[in-house]
């Protein structure tokens, strides 16, 4: 093979890696997007702005659980405890929604599984740093899982 040959064979090859790349790039940029409406819907106005349980229900796996560290122990908050308190706090008179703010610095994608690193803010206070586990279904992303961190100061 001469070096004309083995130049034009060294280029079609980078072109065509350089082709996957970009479909990957543009089904990982369109599962970022689903992903962040899921979170957005579900958690951040589902969960804590709107306190939409309809919406959390959408996006978030049955078997969804909140899980922590409570006194040493892990602690384990599932979905539909979560939902009821939601509901009993909307019921009490006086209720008034709160405001948070949020912000994803991570969200990690590989295949039908992913990660999103969530920090709520509340009053200008950074009060919770959430990792949220996403699996993807024949319906779309859903939500199965959390670990937090409360800050200390919020």
């Amino acid at each position: 093979m001469t070096k004309k040959h083995l130049s034009i064979s060294l280029v079609a090859a980078l072109l065509v890696v350089s082709g996957v790349q970009v479909k990957v790039s543009a089904e990982s940029a369109a599962a970022e997007d689903e992903i962040r409406a899921v979170v957005e819907a579900s958690y951040i106005h589902g969960a804590f702005n709107e306190q939409n349980t309809k919406a959390m229900r959408a996006g978030f796996h049955p078997t969804f659980k909140i899980h922590g560290v409570s006194d040493g122990e892990l602690s384990e908050y599932p979905i539909d405890q979560w939902i009821a308190s939601i509901e009993e706090r909307k019921a009490q008179a006086g209720y008034q929604p709160q405001t948070w703010t949020h912000r994803f610095p991570i969200i990690d994608i590989t295949g039908d599984a992913a990660v999103v690193k969530v920090e709520l803010f509340h009053d200008s206070r950074h009060v919770y740093t959430d990792y949220l586990s996403l699996l993807r279904f024949a319906d779309g992303w859903k939500i199965t899982d959390k670990v937090y961190h409360r800050h200390a100061d919020s």
